[in-house]
């Protein structure tokens, strides 16, 4: 089968699955509606924040707030693209049509990392966008250094969230087993981790605190700790997190049977 076929295939797999529809609905919805609400917070209390929070704050990144429930949609979306084959069976007759298995997974990856970078684009857009009118005179604007960097970025974020979704789907092969790692990781396992000076050096190396510096605008942005990497260095780590989980996937795709 051709390539140009095997995105089709994967893109009429996608569109034509309820569930994977909504949980992109859900990560926009939850995203911006999270961000616009913790946007009207900060505007209510900002005089109540610490002085240090308040010197280092950071209009951009708090129009990003809600990013820390959104992203677990987006984890469902990853996961739910790559297992629903397994659950259903389906892999084999997709393995059938496109016995090239490194065909069938770029493919499939392909196909879900442009759409969910579609999404993370409208949905870092629309929160900036949101959140800056809420903010009214402790807003930003887009022009601002280092802003659209930031809006684009939180986009790239959520794309490449779920892109190790799918990575990590791919080698556990399971709904159930993927998620039931990935969202208590990313919800609370990764904050308690930072939480604490004694592990926070190996925390912020993960591949969702390292990502998420690339919505900062403003250095140690509401008195966050010191990193040794700047913006796109924390992208560049999780990029190789992302690396590391596809490759895990396409080896036990190739060597196992479907």
């Amino acid at each position: 089968m051709a390539f140009s076929a095997v995105l089709q295939s994967e893109w009429t797999k996608i569109r034509t699955v309820a569930s994977t529809s909504w949980t992109l609905a859900c990560a926009l919805v939850v995203t911006v509606g999270m961000g616009v609400a913790l946007c009207a917070v900060v505007s209510a209390t900002f005089e109540d924040m610490p002085a240090a929070e308040q010197a280092t704050f950071d209009p951009t990144l708090v129009s990003f707030a809600g990013m820390g429930l959104g992203q677990l949609a987006m984890i469902v979306f990853g996961v739910m693209v790559v297992s629903t084959e397994y659950s259903t069976g389906m892999i084999r007759t997709s393995l059938a049509a496109v016995p090239r298995r490194e065909s069938f997974l770029l493919g499939k990856l392909l196909v879900a990392t442009v759409l969910a970078l579609v999404v993370g684009l409208i949905t870092s857009f629309l929160s900036f966008f949101l959140g800056q009118a809420i903010l009214g005179d402790r807003g930003i604007g887009l022009g601002e250094e280092n802003v659209l960097r930031a809006v684009i970025g939180a986009g790239l974020y959520m794309a490449l969230l779920a892109l190790f979704s799918m990575g990590v789907a791919a080698m556990l092969r399971s709904s159930v087993a993927s998620m039931g790692i990935l969202i208590p990781f990313f919800l609370i396992i990764s904050n308690i981790l930072t939480a604490f000076e004694a592990p926070r050096k190996f925390a912020q190396y993960l591949p969702d605190k390292a990502g998420s510096t690339i919505m900062q605008t403003v250095p140690n942005a509401l008195n966050s700790p010191d990193v040794p990497y700047g913006p796109w260095g924390g992208l560049g780590i999780m990029a190789l997190w992302v690396v590391a989980s596809v490759i895990g996937g396409y080896l036990v795709l190739k060597k196992r049977d479907a």
